[in-house]
């Protein structure tokens, strides 16, 4: 069902793609819609126990391919480092296939938006309960639960 790494040196083990994935700053979700068209959108996210957690609208062009189509992919990579010998980059790149859920309770919408906002402000977190408590029930948390991921490390220098 999901392809084989061709250049299976390259590909990082499990834990390797836990670590970016944790570590990462924003990564790409990619839909795809009943008429065929892919639509891929750059978000923020939180990483936990082999789950994906993002807020968006409750409404949009991205909710409604969601609700029709929840199987979706995402990646994320690390920024390179620039090899000024090879002119290449030294990257690590982790794509993950699976389903969203659309969270439906607002204790559980509310945990994960909290951790949502710690992973980005750890330093402030009475401006992280601030900003739970006035819009929790306004944006809608979606849950990526993950079937496969692979990485990949792309060593240029």
């Amino acid at each position: 069902m999901y392809p084989q790494m061709r250049r299976f040196k390259q590909q990082m083990s499990d834990d390797a793609c836990i670590r970016v994935l944790e570590s990462g700053r924003r990564g790409v979700l990619a839909v795809c819609g009943s008429d065929g068209q892919p639509y891929a959108i750059p978000l923020n996210y939180y990483y936990e126990n082999r789950r994906i957690y993002f807020h968006c609208s409750k409404t949009g062009h991205k909710m409604d391919i969601i609700q029709e189509n929840p199987k979706v992919s995402f990646n994320v990579f690390t920024h390179g480092v620039p090899s000024p010998v090879k002119r290449g980059l030294d990257v690590e790149s982790v794509t993950v296939f699976g389903t969203i859920r659309l969270m439906e309770t607002d204790d559980e919408a509310a945990y994960f938006l909290r951790e949502l906002g710690m992973k980005y402000f750890p330093e402030d977190p009475e401006y992280i309960e601030n900003e739970v408590n006035t819009y929790c029930r306004t944006v809608q948390m979606l849950e990526l639960t993950i079937d496969h991921m692979t990485g990949k490390k792309v060593n240029e220098s």
